[in-house]
């Protein structure tokens, strides 16, 4: 590419943009690992290095040793459990209603697609009291299926909107031609509908699977058991005394942040061309 001046300038706007966006992002994320390889003297000394970095913390985490910590890792499987459940039952709903709406053109599609976005208008966090009252209803209270449910419940009408756009995008000449072969609306639906459609279910599996991953208001409402809480909620316990042990706090939260992490950057590609695909509507 010819350097021009205009290039350069270009490129200077995003380096001033990006770089302080860059450290804004991981500043926080230095703190979290400062405080995870520091001692509990150490912790809230304010240096920028500890004196003596320990690996001590994630010992005391991985063995349990803080009555804090009594059940991570059965929190930790609680929270991998409730985030595979969400992200299989939402991609089923979703791929589903959207195969439905868009490719059999099912009468009343696009009302179930308009009230579902309609949903959007309503914050979550309003509608946690009715859901609590409304699992309660149905003796669900403190069983991880409320949980999951309600997790499905939020995240599955974007997932069917995105999955809807693009599934509006895939040529009806496929339909037509499996059609003529004698492929029923089960086998379209089978062998070739999701074959095509694999970027964008990666990405809105992902995104429901990490939004029940870091959710928090809903577990701790609808869970109350110790050995039935996602460790989101569990990390809330760290704050309930005066003198909180800060460094394995952090220790926690940095292991609880490494699984999303590492989905996130597997599944990027997924992520970004699912997602765009299902953007706007061609």
């Amino acid at each position: 590419m010819k350097l021009t001046w205009r290039n350069v300038t270009n490129e200077a706007r995003l380096l001033l943009i990006g770089i302080p966006l860059l450290l804004w992002t991981l500043i926080p994320v230095y703190h979290l690992f400062l405080f995870a390889i520091s001692s509990k003297d150490s912790a809230t000394s304010g240096r920028l290095w500890p004196k003596e970095p320990t690996l001590q913390n994630f010992d005391f985490v991985f063995h349990q040793k803080h009555f804090y910590l009594d059940h991570f890792w059965l929190q930790m499987w609680n929270s991998l459990v409730i985030a595979v459940a969400v992200a299989a039952l939402t991609l089923f709903v979703a791929t589903s209603a959207a195969f439905a709406i868009s490719r059999l053109k099912l009468a009343g599609g696009r009302w179930v697609l308009n009230l579902a976005l309609f949903t959007y208008f309503i914050p979550a966090a309003f509608l946690a009291v009715p859901m609590y009252k409304t699992m309660g209803n149905y003796g669900l209270l403190n069983n991880q299926w409320s949980l999951i449910l309600a997790m499905v419940t939020i995240a599955s009408p974007y997932c069917i909107w995105v999955l809807k756009q693009a599934s509006d995008k895939l040529p009806w000449e496929l339909d037509e031609a499996a059609r003529i072969d004698g492929a029923s609306p089960l086998q379209l639906f089978r062998l070739v509908y999701l074959p095509l459609m694999v970027p964008s279910l990666v990405a809105v599996g992902t995104y429901s699977l990490l939004l029940a991953w870091n959710e928090y208001l809903y577990a701790f409402l609808l869970l109350s058991n110790d050995k039935s809480v996602t460790l989101s909620v569990a990390l809330g316990n760290f704050l309930a005394a005066d003198d909180s042990p800060w460094e394995l706090l952090m220790t926690t939260g940095l292991i609880y942040a490494l699984p999303p992490a590492a989905i996130y950057y597997a599944f990027k590609r997924y992520m970004v061309s699912g997602l765009t695909a299902g953007a706007v509507k061609s």
